[in-house]
């Protein structure tokens, strides 16, 4: 009997406007990204990479670039934004969560953003932020949790904005954030 292939992760699209009026496209990500992100990922500048990544880093590892490919609207979402189209279309930043295994708990999911810095200020995690909640309750997910360099203020602000009940902690520098989904607003 031949094995089953499994379903092919959802595919979301939706376009956007930064605050600026300039227009985006957030979608999820593909597997024809990957080359895409390496060049975004070349774009950044050494700050953003560390607040990120919590040290630097010259280049992205297999397994950075594997959540192209986890991303399956089950226990991974990761969606991107976008800047033209086709051959032109440039990845802008991008926010994804993965499921952690927790038996027991609320099901809970580790939640990242990036931005380019030619677009921060510009709305865009809060974008992520709004629609990574909905895709999460959507799907059963309960807790996002993040780690966050305590200097990076505007991460800490856009979680705060974001109206989910949140409690925070500080040690060694890295703020610790928690945030309850709750049930679908009305």
């Amino acid at each position: 009997m031949p094995a089953m292939s499994e379903p092919a992760a959802p595919r979301f699209s939706q376009p956007a406007q930064l605050h600026d009026g300039r227009p985006v496209l957030i979608r999820s990500i593909r597997p024809d990204d990957r080359q895409r992100i390496i060049d975004a990922f070349r774009k950044l500048e050494p700050e953003t990479i560390y607040t990120r990544f919590f040290s630097a880093k010259r280049a992205l590892s297999e397994a950075d670039l594997s959540r192209i490919d986890a991303s399956d609207f089950v226990r991974a979402v990761a969606l991107v934004a976008t800047i033209g189209e086709g051959d032109d279309e440039i990845i802008i930043g991008g926010g994804a969560y993965t499921v952690l295994d927790r038996p027991g708990e609320p099901v809970t999911a580790e939640l990242s953003f990036t931005i380019e810095e030619d677009y921060h200020a510009q709305g865009l995690s809060g974008l992520f932020m709004r629609l990574l909640a909905q895709i999460g309750r959507d799907r059963g997910i309960r807790r996002f949790e993040a780690e966050v360099l305590a200097g990076n203020t505007p991460m800490l602000k856009v979680f705060q904005r974001s109206g989910l009940p949140m409690q925070s902690q500080l040690e060694d520098g890295v703020v610790h954030v928690v945030m309850e989904l709750g049930p679908q607003p009305a």
